[in-house]
């Protein structure tokens, strides 16, 4: 029978990366996916994270310039995807850069990372709950926030019950919004209004651009699901750096196409105004008869995300459980459906009590504040890898840093001061709890 106390062996994983515990209960993660199923849990991360929420006020951030800057959170997305890949086919276990700041950097890096990631994807849970129950259920508050309960429940029990469920569901998911998004795309182009506007029109500013681009980095930022679940892809060194590409790259050309459409049929004044851009956009295209299939597309969207974000976080929660910056209680892998179910569930309650008590709106900023720093000790962490584990030139490395630190600086104040405070306080916590040990 196998040992399900340890990690797999393989040539790639290093002695000092954290690893399952007898004494905290852990064990393996079962390597399942293939580079399809990851790269969709990928996909599904990105497209509905960020297709049906993020263009209002990135819009109004970048004004003119919206493509500007959405190719420049691509950019800095890609840098980010190659040191990811990089480091996660040498380090092929669950945890991403919380795994790779300690390896690389040390283990107050590694930690800085794992919180910044933990705060802003769990707030982007309660987001996602609360944007497919707003699409979904078009009534009194009480009554959304009691479906996006019903959601985080329903998602995380699917989690629960193994990770290849989570792949299927994604794909099905996957499949789903993009088929709405071609048909508003379609509905667009057809039915162009007679108003239609430029790619550039209005004015912009740099720092409008930079801002821009690091709230649409919140649009990207979906490739990390597959980097936090090494542990559970076959042939890791080969399977996480193709499936972020192909991620990534279906990704841009999806919100390229969304953007250039929504600019010629709202323009960046119309897209700023508007609570949900596509819907308006289909309805000023004269088709509202099919909005009905605009607020579907974006409840799927949101819940693809949201399934594939809680599949994520409870990864990294358990590498920092493994790696004693976490309790050692969310380390406990469940001996049948091979999940990290402890980390799952306390997740799952700490966002249904988010989704009741929070308003939630704002937290586009927040988010990408936490995941751009993650990113930039990925970076970090990539370029100080040696020459024969590089993949990709110390320059991606250095230009993902640059970039990462620029675009969260310039994220609005609130974001940037909301999310230093609370990373601040993860930081000040584990200096107490470690001086105490």
């Amino acid at each position: 029978m196998p040992d399900n106390n340890a990690v797999p062996p393989g040539p790639h994983v290093p002695p000092g990366t954290p690893a399952p515990s007898a004494a905290s209960g852990g064990g393996a993660l079962a390597r399942r996916l293939g580079v399809g199923d990851a790269a969709v849990i990928g996909l599904g991360s990105m497209v509905g994270a960020g297709v049906f929420a993020v263009w209002a006020p990135a819009a109004k951030a970048a004004g003119a310039a919206l493509l500007i800057s959405l190719v420049l959170a691509a950019i800095v997305a890609y840098c980010n995807a190659a040191s990811s890949a990089q480091l996660a086919a040498v380090y092929p276990v669950s945890g991403g850069t919380y795994v790779y700041g300690r390896e690389r950097l040390g283990p107050g890096w590694g930690f800085a990372a794992g919180w910044a990631f933990v705060i802003g994807k769990t707030a982007s849970c309660a987001a996602m709950a609360l944007t497919f129950a707003t699409y979904a259920v078009p009534g009194p508050e009480w009554l959304r926030r009691l479906v996006a309960l019903a959601a985080v429940v329903a998602l995380a029990s699917v989690n629960y019950r193994g990770i290849t469920r989570t792949a299927r569901l994604t794909r099905v998911l996957v499949t789903c919004t993009l088929v709405v998004l071609t048909i508003v795309v379609v509905v667009l182009v057809v039915n162009r209004p007679e108003h239609a506007l430029t790619l550039w029109s209005g004015s912009t500013s740099p720092y409008g651009v930079l801002q821009a681009a690091g709230l649409l980095f919140f649009a990207f930022a979906g490739y990390a699901r597959v980097a936090t679940m090494g542990e559970e892809v076959r042939d890791p060194a080969r399977t996480i750096p193709r499936a972020i590409t192909i991620a990534l790259a279906l990704t841009v050309g999806v919100y390229l196409v969304i953007g250039i459409s929504l600019l010629t049929s709202l323009g960046t004044a119309g897209i700023a105004e508007a609570t949900a851009p596509l819907a308006v956009a289909v309805d000023s295209a004269g088709a509202g008869g099919a909005v009905p299939i605009v607020r579907i597309g974006a409840a799927l969207a949101s819940l693809g995300a949201l399934l594939a974000l809680i599949a994520g976080i409870g990864r990294t929660s358990l590498a920092m459980a493994r790696g004693g910056d976490l309790p050692s209680w969310l380390a406990a892998v469940h001996p049948r459906f091979q999940v990290p179910h402890h980390a799952e569930v306390a997740l799952a309650v700490v966002v249904g009590v988010l989704v009741l008590v929070t308003d939630l709106r704002g937290v586009i900023g927040f988010s990408s504040f936490g995941v751009l720093l993650y990113y930039a000790i990925a970076n970090a962490s990539a370029f100080t890898q040696p020459a024969e584990q590089r993949r990709f030139p110390r320059a991606v490395s250095v230009l993902g840093l640059a970039g990462c630190l620029v675009l969260a600086a310039t994220l609005p104040i609130a974001s940037v001061v909301t999310g230093a405070i609370v990373l601040a306080i993860g930081l000040l916590g584990r200096a107490v709890i470690q001086r105490t040990r």
